[in-house]
């Protein structure tokens, strides 16, 4: 079996433990499946943490990570090679939504996310890649076709154009897909960034993704002005000088999670071009979206990279680790203001988000907006999980994952405003009926010092 993610890591996982029962075949990338101790304890969540979605809406114990490493481990142990496409184990490894719930949560940290993309890239190796699977990894590269947008419109107007799409593509026709902006996010030209020598140890480079930056520009807008408010100089990231594809950055993640490991490898190596400049100045590099910055700091060190991604991996953060992290140095000087005629605010955080923890940092920052109520939905994944809640054969499964608890929370407050930083999760959220919510970013603008205050903004 030649593995086609870098498992090294996993090297002396279980050696010299008897009972470690590591598979036969399957090398490293074997070992990091055996990492589970069978505990069960994956089936025996309930109201709290993230893992595992599918089980949680099935009860099926297939699909509970520890389900599916007992298929992993019969297939492994098999010396047909075909085994690893056994019946039962495609269905379980298909309903994993790769939430990183059980990299958090389980006592071991398996990690199923990176287990289906290895498992995904094996199936594409042997047997190709369907046709929508590439239209999802591609998407970065398509949506810079202005065509594109008319043509999503045009889809979510006519129903039977839905329905001819779902009987081609497998795409539901019940769900709306999102339609990105009318115009992109503007990345600055150089000339406007010309570094004032009183902020020359106060840079910050803005990585916007590709989500914020066809769909959702407010929030990297509002990223940028938050940033440049606090005192930072803001570099936005963009693509090489030598880079002949002149399209924004992206992070691979939409060819990662589709088994499309060369395409995903090849846009790393854009991003690490393009940040090379910021790494080597020690520049911090912050992002918007959880999954996006998340792929920066664990995919890429899968990709085989070498130490150009493990240095990527140390400067980069999300938005709320950033500001967090630079309060706690004292470098961050900006007060935060009350929010006028404010309602309360309703949080949900991304998957990615729980899974590293940064959900503290959010919950630390909303805290210093004076008089703000704000509340930390407990649930699971929302059900959307990238490309997975719109695909015919997932849409209700995916919505019973929104109705585990998020749908019910927001349906229980009907006047909050709702804030998300993950795309996946603010378009469930908005094709389940509610508001769309804010990205963290934007509801932080509203509560910057007006030109009257007397807030510093250093």
């Amino acid at each position: 079996m030649k593995l086609l993610l870098d498992w090294s890591s996993y090297r002396n996982a279980g050696m010299g433990d008897a009972y470690a029962d590591i598979p036969k075949h399957g090398a490293d990338f074997a070992k990091a499946i055996a990492v589970c101790i069978g505990s069960k304890q994956c089936q025996q969540q309930a109201d709290k943490g993230v893992m595992c979605p599918s089980f949680r809406v099935s009860g099926n114990p297939d699909l509970s990570p520890g389900g599916r490493v007992k298929l992993l481990k019969a297939a492994l142990n098999a010396d047909d090679a075909e085994a690893l496409f056994d019946p039962a184990l495609v269905a379980a490894m298909d309903l994993c939504v790769a939430c990183k719930g059980c990299r958090r949560e389980c006592e071991n940290e398996v990690d199923m996310a990176a287990i289906k993309a290895e498992f995904l890239a094996q199936q594409a190796a042997r047997r190709g890649l369907p046709l929508r699977r590439q239209l999802w990894g591609h998407l970065p590269k398509l949506l810079k076709w202005p065509v594109l947008r008319r043509l999503i419109a045009w889809r979510n107007r006519s129903p039977l154009l839905a329905k001819l799409a779902q009987s081609v593509l497998g795409i539901s026709a019940k769900a709306e897909l999102p339609l990105p902006a009318e115009r992109p996010f503007q990345v600055p030209r150089q000339s406007s960034l010309v570094l004032h020598p009183e902020l020359s140890d106060r840079q910050v480079v803005l990585l916007v993704d590709t989500f914020n930056y066809y769909f959702n520009p407010a929030s990297a807008e509002a990223a940028k002005n938050l940033l440049a408010a606090a005192g930072y100089h803001v570099h936005v990231a963009a693509p090489s000088p030598t880079d002949k594809d002149q399209r924004p950055l992206c992070c691979g993640r939409t060819y990662f999670s589709n088994g499309m490991l060369d395409q995903a490898r090849a846009e790393a190596r854009r991003m690490l071009a393009a940040l090379s400049e910021h790494i080597d100045a020690g520049r911090a590099i912050v992002g918007l979206e959880p999954s996006c910055i998340l792929s920066l700091r664990d995919e890429y060190l899968k990709l085989g990279l070498g130490e150009s991604a493990r240095n990527l991996a140390e400067k980069v953060v999300l938005l709320e680790e950033f500001i967090v992290r630079e309060q706690s140095a004292k470098r961050w000087n900006l007060v935060f203001q009350a929010i006028p005629s404010q309602p309360r605010v309703l949080l949900h955080g991304h998957c990615h988000q729980k899974a590293v923890g940064s959900i503290k940092s959010v919950r630390k920052i909303l805290k210093q907006i004076p008089g703000l109520s704000f509340e930390l939905i407990e649930s699971s994944c929302c059900g959307m999980a990238g490309n997975f809640g719109v695909e015919a054969e997932h849409y209700d499964d995916a919505q019973a994952m929104a109705e585990l608890a998020l749908f019910p929370a927001l349906r229980a407050e009907p006047d909050a405003l709702l804030v998300g930083s993950g795309f996946s999760c603010r378009e469930q959220i908005v094709g389940g009926g509610f508001a769309k919510p804010l990205h963290l970013a934007e509801l932080l603008c509203l509560a910057l010092p007006q030109p009257d205050g007397e807030a510093s903004t250093g």
